[in-house]
């Protein structure tokens, strides 16, 4: 089978591109894939990640997770591939195929992933074959929601002294009054 070139582009705010292109066998593993981006990039690779199979237009497909997160479920139409049980070459549907790596699931470092070339030769191991850009540092993007995990932000905070709204029900305009329920009996069904 031939080896495979992907070009692994780091999805960042800034200005600057950051890719890696990076040569796999088509009979490896998504594991052994995920491994060698997170390695091409310095990153640990110690948070949980997804692939994504996609199309043209970037839109995710079919998952396949780092662990098993199916838990037996049968309510899952078509639950998530495991990376180290499923190879390359069974996920190729497109001569340019792309696929999207999420990575640290509260980080949300996403890579976006094209193949761009076949090579006859098959490596042994994957290879990083060019690094253009300074990848940032794992730990340098901020959590999505910081204030999510700060117990004070969290709390209820009381502005009025009035005991009519104790748990901030006045606080949402719902475009309901008072007078709305004037004539509802609760024993009137």
């Amino acid at each position: 089978m031939p080896g495979l070139k992907f070009r692994v582009l780091l999805d960042t705010d800034t200005t600057e591109e950051i890719f890696r292109d990076i040569l796999i066998s088509s009979e490896a593993d998504f594991e052994t894939f995920y491994n060698a981006i997170m390695s091409a990039f310095g990153f640990n690779g110690d948070q949980m990640a997804s692939f994504y199979v996609s199309n043209d237009n970037w839109d995710k497909g079919h998952e396949l997770s780092l662990l098993d997160m199916s838990y037996d479920d049968d309510a899952i139409d078509e639950p998530a591939s495991v990376m180290k049980l499923a190879k390359i070459q069974d996920f190729l549907e497109e001569p340019d195929q792309r696929y999207i790596l999420v990575y640290d699931f509260m980080r949300m470092w996403i890579f976006l992933i094209e193949l761009i070339a076949y090579e006859k030769e098959t490596p042994a191991e994957p290879s990083m074959l060019l690094a253009v850009g300074t990848a940032p540092q794992e730990h340098s993007k901020s959590i999505l929601d910081e204030n999510l995990f700060d117990s004070e932000a969290t709390a209820i905070q009381h502005t009025d002294d009035s005991d009519d709204d104790e748990y901030g029900f006045d606080d949402f305009d719902d475009d309901y009054s008072d007078d709305d329920l004037n004539d509802y009996n609760q024993y009137d069904y």
